[in-house]
């Protein structure tokens, strides 16, 4: 069972990287309908082809996305979804896109994540407060506001540090090795001028001289918030046939969701992703030696270290040595992220997740101009959202 592999990735679409704030924000309707024409012409495929939709929500309603998007773009659908998955979201809205296109429901599918955007206050409609929770749940009912909340663990920094803490009490910590992911990752965005960093090298040294955050995590361990956006538009194959690029096949996916925060995680160190990878993985019917590029999710360094290492790329406990022992680098034994991921390109909200599936299918696409990995056919993209609980992985291949 699972997908057979009928559905591609025929266009690609990601908004440069701005700083947050450097320009006015804009109403996630309007970044739906740029990027959609955007990767629809990419595609160079009639936008009429277009009957499905896999969103993650819309700013400017909080109910209806799908019903919104199809008003407010012209598409009447044939399938519309709503995909929450935090990080992992826009590869779970791939393999959805994949799954309606086979089934026949629809002959293209997009899949649209908008960057991080602020509705203009007014006297009827005042700011939403400061985020001070990040992804926690102050809400009445919720079990973070009543156990967790109270006591500071809030946010995403102070759980990332226990994960990273109980690794190392496991098997050590070697914050040479986690600066090595940040500084490969940034040596790839030099060659991307569409990333934030693009043109500010990074060292060790510079790593390991930032600010602890929470240990052990230091402020270049962490991403870039940034603004963008970005879409991939999922076809069958006839109309793959007609497409512009070469064709990004979707072979294999797996997804598994064990909890929310590490409090209720029965093992800190030994993640989701190592399910969801095996399930890729035999469903596409390929073996990790036969990746060419792996996009991980990366919103820490202890993140892409842990999911190597779950996704069976080396074993649990040897990831800090394996990292020292490989090129991260586009040019390397084993290119990673090598757009700069988000840690050097930047996380535009929940478009940080589809910026690894946009990774992976242009370097597939043989797209990826100064940063093209040599002889590139099959792609592993993940996506991770909460505390390391939401995780997604897809087999992408080229045709």
């Amino acid at each position: 069972m699972g997908l057979k592999g009928e559905a591609a990735i025929v266009g690609i679409a990601e908004l440069p990287a701005q700083r947050a704030r450097s320009t006015p924000p804009a109403f996630t309707l309007d970044q739906y309908a740029k990027l959609a024409a955007v990767v629809t012409a990419d595609a160079g495929l009639d936008p009429r082809a277009v009957t499905g939709l896999v969103t993650h929500g819309v700013r400017e309603s909080a109910m209806f996305a799908p019903a919104t998007l199809a008003e407010y773009l012209g598409l009447p659908l044939d399938f519309g979804e709503r995909v929450d998955l935090g990080g992992a979201t826009a590869a779970g809205m791939v393999w959805r896109a994949a799954a309606a296109v086979e089934l026949g429901i629809c002959d293209a599918v997009l899949a649209v994540v908008p960057g991080s955007s602020v509705l203009p206050a007014s006297e009827r409609a005042p700011a939403r407060g400061p985020g001070w929770y990040g992804a926690s749940s102050g809400d009445f009912g919720s079990p973070q506001a009543e156990f967790e909340i109270p006591y500071g663990n809030v946010g995403q920094n102070a759980p990332y540090a226990q994960i990273a803490n109980r690794y190392a009490a496991e098997f050590g910590y070697d914050p040479v090795a986690t600066a090595k992911i940040a500084v490969d990752q940034r040596t790839n965005a030099g060659a991307h001028p569409g990333a934030i960093f693009h043109d500010m090298p990074l060292t060790v040294e510079d790593v390991l001289a930032s600010p602890v955050i929470a240990d052990p995590i230091r402020k270049l361990d962490i991403v870039m918030p940034v603004q963008g956006g970005a879409a991939v538009l999922v076809a069958g194959k006839r109309l793959a046939a007609k497409a512009r690029h070469r064709p990004v096949w979707i072979t294999g996916f797996g997804e598994h969701i064990a909890f929310k925060t590490p409090t209720y995680a029965e093992d800190l160190v030994h993640t989701p992703i190592a399910r969801a990878a095996d399930t890729a993985f035999g469903m596409a019917g390929v073996s990790r030696e036969d990746v060419d590029v792996a996009s991980i999710y990366d919103c820490y360094t202890i993140t892409v270290l842990m999911s190597l290492e779950d996704a069976g790329f080396c074993r649990k406990g040897t990831g800090m040595r394996w990292v020292r022992e490989h090129d991260l680098t586009f040019r390397g034994d084993f290119p990673l992220n090598t757009a700069g991921g988000q840690l050097s390109f930047g996380q535009a909200g929940m478009a940080g997740g589809m910026h690894h599936v946009v990774d992976g299918a242009r370097q597939l696409m043989g797209r990826a101009q100064q940063a093209q990995v040599e002889r590139c056919d099959t792609a592993f993209v993940t996506g991770n959202g909460g505390i390391m609980s939401e995780q997604v992985a897809l087999l992408l291949q080229g045709g």
